[in-house]
């Protein structure tokens, strides 16, 4: 007889996950634009794992500039234009490595983002980021943040299993920021 599998976290919805994310693909396959489909995912992550902070990072082709391109609190986290990326261990995981990262606490956030600081005084210290990949190409990260401890390795899971959803309108920013 095996062990029961461990009970999920108290921000993840038990039964509900497949069907959530179901709904995000509806959501987009009928958006007619990409912030409708971004605004869906950002829906769709709180409501699955919830957040304090979500944002959409378009990686310009050969990933050497990132591009804000979605901010839950654009105050915060605006839409500013390209930033350079610079070699980092952080893009070296999630942007050439084609692999998600959790963060779980704030030696982590310090450990890969230069704005810890303004994380931990929007009350963030946990943070998950998922490359979004297009036939073999990372066209762009999704960065989900809330307090700290707030994630383990499922709700990566479900927010790994959300990326998809986000290809067709990453595609279309890719259309119009090329260059």
């Amino acid at each position: 007889m095996s062990a029961a599998a461990p009970p999920l976290p108290a921000n993840t919805p038990g039964a509900e996950p497949v069907a959530r994310l179901a709904r995000l693909a509806e959501a987009a396959a009928a958006a007619t634009t990409p912030q409708a489909v971004f605004a869906a995912a950002d829906a769709a992550m709180r409501e699955l794992i919830g957040h304090r902070l979500f944002t959409l990072l378009f990686v310009v082709p050969g990933g050497a500039e990132v591009e804000r391109i979605y901010s839950s609190d654009p105050a915060a986290y605006p839409l500013t234009g390209r930033k350079p990326m610079g070699p980092t261990p952080w893009g070296e995981h999630v942007i050439v490595g084609r692999r998600a990262w959790l963060g779980r606490d704030m030696e982590a956030i310090r450990w890969a983002f230069f704005d810890h600081a303004l994380i931990a005084g929007l009350g963030c210290g946990a943070c998950i980021n998922v490359p979004v990949c297009a036939l073999g190409e990372v066209v762009g990260t999704m960065n989900i943040l809330d307090r700290e401890h707030a994630y383990d390795e499922r709700h990566v899971a479900l927010a790994q299993a959300a990326a998809p959803a986000l290809v067709p309108a990453f595609l279309a920013v890719m259309g119009r920021l090329k260059g």
